[in-house]
């Protein structure tokens, strides 16, 4: 047997996780008694290699969540050519060699989460923020044949920002994605900042936040009549999904 028996996850203020607690009861219920799972909690990406250095012999694999999902890619010794094309990897699988392998499973999670609730009308969207869970996203959105633009706060090259946002615009893109941290728990009062009045029953609202299960950005959806998703089912799907590129 592979005496790689720990996982973890890398991330920033991430004491709110859902992998930890995911995983320790998978391993539970698998009877994998010798299996753990760790949350490293690290305020720079910067100390990844020291954290690998003195541990690398007893992992299996890692998840990267926020905001690492691009920075890690720079230790990484190989990357799955859809995670490259993406720019962003959230699944690090280490080789029987002690290579460090990256993929994006965010990919895999959202699309088959979001398919099922798309409609005909669904043909625009809104991609809310810039960071490495939209590049997934719009990893998807491309494949879907979905034109989007992305919302930032920053003036970019294709993409709106918050502040210019009008009527015409919402009506336009009934597909809107939240990938910021705005709304997660506690902060539960935040929200992007959007022409919510303008949403309509044909609109579809997706929040990759999982926790609270309803955000203010879901409620305001909500009181309009439209579709609304959080991330729930995407985590789950993604990482079952890294679950399965561990044990390859």
């Amino acid at each position: 047997m592979n005496n790689r028996i720990k996982f973890g996850i890398i991330g920033k203020d991430i004491s709110y996780s859902f992998s930890k607690k995911y995983f320790t009861e998978k391993f539970v219920k698998l009877g994998l008694d010798n299996y753990k799972y760790l949350n490293f909690d690290i305020p720079e990406i910067d100390e990844f290699p020291f954290i690998m250095y003195q541990k690398k012999e007893d992992f299996k694999g890692l998840n990267v969540t926020i905001p690492y999902k691009e920075s890690v890619m720079k230790y990484l010794d190989l990357i799955d050519p859809d995670a490259l094309k993406i720019g962003a990897v959230n699944t690090i699988k280490f080789s029987d060699e002690n290579e460090l392998i990256g993929y994006n499973t965010d990919v895999y999670g959202f699309e088959h989460s979001l398919t099922p609730l798309l409609k005909l009308h669904h043909t625009k969207a809104l991609i809310l923020g810039t960071g490495g869970a939209s590049k997934a996203v719009s990893f998807v959105l491309n494949k879907l044949n979905i034109e989007f633009k992305f919302v930032s706060r920053k003036v970019q090259n294709d993409s709106f920002l918050y502040s210019v946002l009008q009527k015409e615009h919402i009506l336009e893109h009934t597909l809107i994605i939240n990938c910021t941290p705005l709304g997660t728990s506690p902060k539960f009062n935040e929200a992007p900042n959007i022409p919510y009045k303008f949403l309509t029953e044909k609109h579809l609202l997706y929040d990759l936040i999982y926790n609270p299960e309803e955000t203010k950005f879901l409620n305001e959806g909500k009181k309009r009549g439209t579709i609304i998703k959080n991330g729930s089912q995407m985590l789950h799907l993604q990482a079952e999904k890294s679950w399965e590129i561990w044990n390859s």
